[in-house]
């Protein structure tokens, strides 16, 4: 395919065979890329692009000894990559060196030398020559000659061909560095083009590699060291020009706490740009005459850190051969933020530079391994007990701020009602409640617990509901509504459950012949009557605190004007498996004695509305989680459905690489995300009318922030349908 430039005659353009050079602003590129099958990007499945960050063992002023150890570590012959699963630096579809990685950073005054020069040129020649039928992208420093210049280069290769060369924009010449002394910045008079292993590629600050095609290819923006501490890191114009996985080659030396900051500079660079970064700094070998390096590679996605490693500095014995982090970059996720963070693209609609565009094509797509990333099968829930304790402290107080604020509106003598059943969720609201009332000196007894028994309450739930209101001091009452919703059946002229009921029948009669129907008979009016009947009682003694978590408003769990409505709800975006760990940590953190028994008590209770007759031995009859699956899933489910707008075929994906407590049945994984996806298509109707609540995670479904989504929109249907 010929290389083609507007500033070089057609026939002094060199051919090559698998790279294709595009030309002008990224923003005016027309995509050619197709969805393949499985692939769907030109060779990266799922959007998922393996990175490795790698700092050989450096040989001062020796490229060819460089050279030997570069080899031997991306061709995985040295060192154990500290990779995630099986993920090796063999596996990966992009390696970066660091910079200056063929001389080593430390040559000083001999980067003055033609013979270190020549050597390190040949070094690269012999590189890029035996990455012949190699695919994989490999990016390395060398001084380069350019002109009658000496400048700080960043040179990519695959396949025995070299890409392009992007000079160091940003030269430190303060405290112990002294760049400018050797060599020359990027500048407006660089020529465009640079000789490399006899073949003439793009050189600038204005080169980006795409490599794959089609909507989740890589598109590779390169920077080196000193560029990344500016005010404004070209990774950022990179970044605007459509770049998402943005490279640095670094020497950065160790000194006390310069690692956090390098951690937290990668951490904020990957979030701003909302792109992967990949940070391979120099390490062992380099001259200690006046510094150490400690080899930090990092890999950071959109904010998040995916791996990272020193070789000096972490505690742990000196790695002296080198060390390489590896991760997959999920290119589909950082798409999809930038398609929906409005902010991203108005940024870029600012950025009139141009950019030239090199397009490497994957010979084969990487459809069979395995992800190189941590996948969560709890995301909401950390892993870690400290990060977990402080997830939990946190969302207590956001919720009890809003609730705060919102109390502060209503007249003082306002009682705060809330049904009380014995389960998670309202026990959580309680909470809630008693810590605000608490923030600002309101008695305890101005909160009103309704306990309202129905034909479907157990004994067990109904003394965890007493037990609580006793211990934490609030107004209890109880309200038997099985009278009431007794009347309504007459009214309606329903048989519950298929019991015709007559002048004769009585609450006590009726709720025998319940719990003598069989297992598995259902009833939604019987169900919605009694759930109608607690919310007519609970809005007519005064300001209602709603319980309903985020899990049932996803999955239409819940009765329409009824668990549906409140005046204010503070579980409005708390996912069900999140619940269960508030409430443990508000027993252990912030009660004690008979209030945190009960409170352990209810957080170990099955999962269910008790709208159904108990069992025979007043057992719960009625368990959520058999009825649609189990909560563990459905969250996991909406996390992905929601936050990285994922479909169907990628998260059953991800899926099969967790470890649920719940099931490790592919089938039943798959089963259960239909039902996700059927019920949460069908009940935007109720999510489109909820109550005012707070937000406190990533993923909302409030109609008035987060979501919003016609009622009756369709599914996807497949094209062999």
């Amino acid at each position: 395919i010929s290389v083609l430039s507007p500033d070089v005659p057609m026939a002094a353009q060199p051919m090559v065979a698998w790279v294709r050079y595009d030309w002008g602003m990224f923003k005016n590129q027309s995509s050619d890329g197709r969805r393949l099958d499985g692939a769907k990007s030109g060779g990266v499945r799922f959007g998922l692009y393996r990175v490795a960050a790698v700092s050989p063992r450096v040989h001062v002023g020796d490229p060819a000894a460089n050279v030997r150890e570069i080899i031997a570590m991306i061709g995985g012959e040295r060192v154990e990559s500290a990779g995630i699963g099986d993920a090796t630096i063999g596996s990966s579809d992009l390696i970066v060196t660091p910079e200056l990685s063929l001389t080593g950073y430390t040559c000083g005054d001999l980067f003055g030398s033609s013979a270190v020069l020549d050597a390190a040129e040949d070094a690269l020649s012999k590189l890029i020559a035996e990455s012949a039928g190699d695919h994989r992208v490999i990016v390395v420093g060398i001084p380069l000659r350019v002109g009658v210049s000496l400048m700080n280069v960043a040179v990519t290769f695959s396949n025995g061909a070299a890409i392009a060369a992007i000079p160091k924009s940003y030269l430190p010449n303060y405290r112990e560095f002294y760049e400018a002394r050797h060599f020359k910045p990027a500048g407006p008079s660089d020529p465009k083009w640079v000789s490399i292993a006899g073949v003439e590629i793009p050189f600038g600050t204005d080169v980006l590699i795409r490599h794959g095609r089609g909507h989740d290819a890589a598109m590779i923006g390169i920077e080196i060291c000193e560029d990344f501490w500016t005010p404004v890191p070209p990774s950022s114009n990179a970044a605007m020009a459509g770049a998402n996985v943005l490279v640095n080659l670094s020497a950065s030396n160790e000194t006390i706490g310069k690692a956090d900051w390098r951690r937290d500079l990668v951490l904020s660079q990957s979030g701003r740009c909302i792109a992967g970064y990949v940070y391979a700094s120099a390490g062992h070998g380099e001259s200690t005459s006046d510094l150490v390096f400690g080899g930090h590679c990092l890999i950071a996605e959109n904010g998040s850190m995916l791996n990272h490693r020193r070789a000096i500095g972490d505690g742990h014995p000196l790695d002296l051969d080198g060390v390489g982090v590896v991760a997959d970059l999920d290119l589909q996720r950082c798409g999809h933020d930038r398609r929906v963070v409005g902010s991203f693209d108005d940024a870029a609609s600012t950025m009139h530079r141009n950019y030239r565009i090199v397009t490497v094509d994957w010979a084969e797509p990487s459809n069979h391994r395995r992800p190189a990333r941590r996948i969560d099968a709890t995301p909401f829930v950390p892993k870690s007990t400290t990060e977990l304790d402080a997830r939990c402290a946190e969302i207590f107080d956001l919720q009890t701020a809003g609730l705060v604020k919102r109390l502060s509106m209503l007249p003082p003598s306002l009682e705060l009602t809330i049904g009380v059943s014995g389960g998670l969720d309202s026990t959580l609201a309680l909470l809630v409640a008693l810590r605000a009332c608490d923030a600002i000196n309101k008695p305890r007894g101005d909160i009103l617990g309704l306990t309202m028994p129905g034909f479907g309450t157990t004994d067990h739930t109904k003394t965890s509901a007493d037990r609580l209101m006793a211990s934490t001091g609030i107004t209890a009452k109880t309200m038997d509504i099985r009278a009431l919703c007794l009347d309504t059946f007459r009214a309606m002229n329903h048989a519950p459950l298929g019991i015709n009921i007559d002048d004769q029948t009585t609450v006590d009669s009726l709720q025998r012949d319940l719990i003598a129907t069989p297992d598995g008979a259902s009833d939604l009016t019987f169900e919605n009557v009694q759930a109608r009947q607690r919310t007519l009682l609970l809005m007519s003694h005064g300001f209602v605190l709603g319980t309903g978590d985020m899990s049932e408003m996803a999955l239409g769990w819940c009765t329409y004007n009824a668990d549906h409505m409140s005046m204010y709800n503070v579980n409005a975006s708390i996912p069900k498996t999140l619940v269960r760990f508030l409430v443990r940590h508000a027993a252990d953190r912030y009660f004690e004695g008979e209030a945190t028994a009960v409170l352990h008590r209810i957080a170990d209770t099955p999962i269910s509305p008790e709208l159904l007759p108990p069992s025979s031995e007043g057992e719960i009859r009625q368990n959520t989680e058999a009825s649609i699956g189990a909560y563990e899933l459905h969250d996991f489910f909406l996390y992905h459905f929601v936050r990285n707008g994922f479909d169907r075929e990628k998260i059953l994906f991800l899926a099969s690489h967790c470890e649920f407590e719940t099931t490790d049945d592919l089938d039943r994984i798959a089963e259960t995300y239909d039902t996700f996806e059927r019920r949460f298509y069908q009940n935007q109707f109720k999510r489109n009318c909820v109550p005012d609540g707070p937000k406190v995670g990533s993923v909302s479904l409030s109609p008035r922030g987060d979501w919003r989504m016609p009622s009756d929109a369709n599914r996807p249907s497949d094209l062999s349908d």
